[in-house]
C-alpha cells in the first residue's frame, strides 16, 4: 500500500485510527463515516493512496468499484456520491459514499 502520512483514511486502514469496519480485501477497505447521512453510511475507499478519482489508475477504481456495488446490494436504495477537489472533497484521498435510502428522506449532503 502507498500510504500518505498525514492521510486520515490511511491511518484507518494502517489501524492507527479505529473505524466501524464493514467490509476489507485485498484491495479495498469500507467503514461506516463518522457523519452519516443515513444509518450505515458507508464510505469506500482503495488501500492504495489516491488523491481523487481524476488520479485514480483504472485497475484500482475497478476494485473500488466493485466493493461499492457489495455495499449497495445490501440495501434495497442506495445514493453513490464521490466528489473531487475543494470546496466538496476534504479528505483528499478517493473515496465513495453508499447511503441507504428511504422514500422518507429529502436530500441534504454532508458528504466530502
Amino acid at each position: 500500500m502507498n500510504a500518505s502520512n498525514d492521510c486520515i483514511f490511511c491511518k484507518i486502514i494502517n489501524g492507527e485510527l479505529s473505524c466501524q469496519k464493514v467490509y476489507e480485501d485485498e484491495h479495498t477497505f469500507a467503514f461506516f463515516t463518522n457523519r452519516p447521512e443515513h444509518p450505515e453510511h458507508t464510505l469506500v475507499i482503495p488501500k492504495t493512496h489516491v488523491k481523487n478519482i481524476k488520479d485514480c489508475p483504472p485497475e484500482i477504481l475497478n476494485h473500488v468499484m466493485a466493493t461499492v456495488q457489495k455495499i449497495a446490494k445490501k440495501h434495497k436504495c442506495v445514493k453513490i456520491v464521490q466528489n473531487n477537489e475543494k470546496p466538496l472533497q476534504e479528505v483528499f484521498h478517493m473515496h465513495f459514499h453508499v447511503i441507504p435510502w428511504s422514500n422518507k428522506q429529502t436530500w441534504q449532503s454532508k458528504s466530502s
